[in-house]
């Protein structure tokens, strides 16, 4: 008959509480047991001395009958002294895995590929705003206008002609605000697809 020594669980759901039982290899986990040696509550803190209870004597008998430990009870038997037990080393464990390799990857590029593009657009001169025809016309008109009414009242010539300079001025921000926008709103754009790929 093959022994084993392990945990058998008890409690309730969501509040495991463990045995520390001697049984027989093919019996389930929670079932006929040879003898309980201890007790193991995850429950309490790691410092707590009632965490692991365990009684070193009867565990070195049945080690010496045969008893082979499970991975979990063996640490116990580590810290109480009972039996050493050899530190596993992987030193793979904290690696990634190839598809997470491959994901890491193809995310690098595309975001090298985005700023590239960025630095494309930030690189390339802005396109000025060039002031429409219908723009320029207009002044024209309002000065031709003027002049008439300037013979009437000299005074509103005089106004005039200041209101006729800053009209194109005030269309020429106005165009300038658009694109302003515009590259604004791409550059949110970009950073959005950059959040939906990462």
């Amino acid at each position: 008959m093959a022994l084993s020594m392990r945990l058998s669980r008890g409690g309730s759901k969501k509040r495991p509480y463990y045995r520390i039982v001697i049984a027989d290899a093919r019996s389930p986990r929670d079932g006929k047991f040879i003898e309980k040696i201890g007790t193991y509550n995850p429950l309490l803190a790691k410092d707590d001395e009632k965490r692991v209870v365990l009684d070193g004597d009867r565990a070195k008998h049945w080690l010496s009958v045969g008893a082979q430990p499970t991975d979990r009870v063996a640490r116990f038997l580590d810290v109480t002294g009972v039996k050493e037990r050899t530190a596993k080393n992987n030193p793979n464990k904290g690696k990634p895995g190839e598809k997470a390799v491959e994901r890491a990857e193809e995310r690098a590029e595309k975001i090298k590929a985005a700023e590239e593009a960025a630095a494309e657009a930030a690189a390339a001169p802005a396109p000025e705003p060039t002031p429409e025809p219908a723009a320029e016309e207009a002044p024209a008109e309002a000065v031709t206008e003027a002049a008439p009414a300037a013979e009437e009242a000299p005074a509103e010539v005089a106004e005039a002609a200041p209101a006729a300079e800053e009209a194109p001025a005030a269309e020429a921000t106005a165009e300038a605000a658009p694109t302003e926008e515009a590259a604004a709103e791409a550059s949110a754009a970009e950073a959005a697809e950059e959040k939906s790929e990462g």
